[in-house]
């Protein structure tokens, strides 16, 4: 089932794990991969990776808040940028675009196995989701000031949906390109 790891040059054994982890569990999900096959991949004993996580739901809790957290942050970083709400969004449009096409398994394990985390960690990772999806509404509120919270919410989120279609669209650069122009026509044009 698994084959031969990836190479992951100046990157931290912990990191390479995680990165691993991402593509096995997208490949053939949570329940799909023993430690064994994680140990595998990464060149080392099943039983070694115990060094680095206590267990796959604390690797899998680690992989998904990570990027929650990586999301907000770029959100916030990008939201506070710019004073013009067109410029951030285009920002924040990019910055998802950009993510989607170099993550596409944490998109895929987030969708499939974020149910598979215990019940705090998925708590985080919900609390951090919905603070970068505030993020975006908000953004949408100053550029559409008669939108609503809750229309605001539902474009950030049929955004996400569209810019995180590149594992199964393809994540070529004319196909996020297009996937870029296609988020921003439709968050500029919303319905009032």
């Amino acid at each position: 089932m698994v084959g031969p790891p990836a190479v992951h040059t100046g990157v931290s054994r912990r990191e390479q794990i995680l990165t691993v982890a991402a593509q096995l569990f997208a490949k053939h999900g949570f329940h799909g991969v023993s430690i064994a096959d994680l140990g595998a991949a990464v060149g080392v004993s099943g039983p070694a990776l115990y060094r680095h996580f206590p267990g796959k739901e604390a690797l899998l809790a680690e992989m998904l808040i990570g990027i929650s957290e990586h999301l907000l942050a770029g959100g916030r970083q990008r939201a506070e940028a710019s004073d013009d709400p067109l410029a951030v969004l285009a920002a924040l449009v990019e910055f998802q675009a950009d993510f989607a096409m170099r993550e596409p398994e944490l998109i895929v394990v987030q969708d499939r196995d974020l149910a598979n985390l215990p019940t705090l960690p998925r708590r985080r990772v919900r609390q951090l989701q919905r603070t970068y999806v505030e993020i975006w509404a908000d953004t949408l509120r100053r550029i559409h000031p008669t939108l609503s919270a809750d229309s605001a919410r539902i474009a950030a989120h049929g955004a996400f949906g569209l810019l995180n279609s590149t594992p199964h669209t393809g994540r070529g650069p004319d196909a996020v390109a297009l996937l870029r122009r296609m988020a921003m026509t439709a968050l500029t044009t919303l319905p009032t």
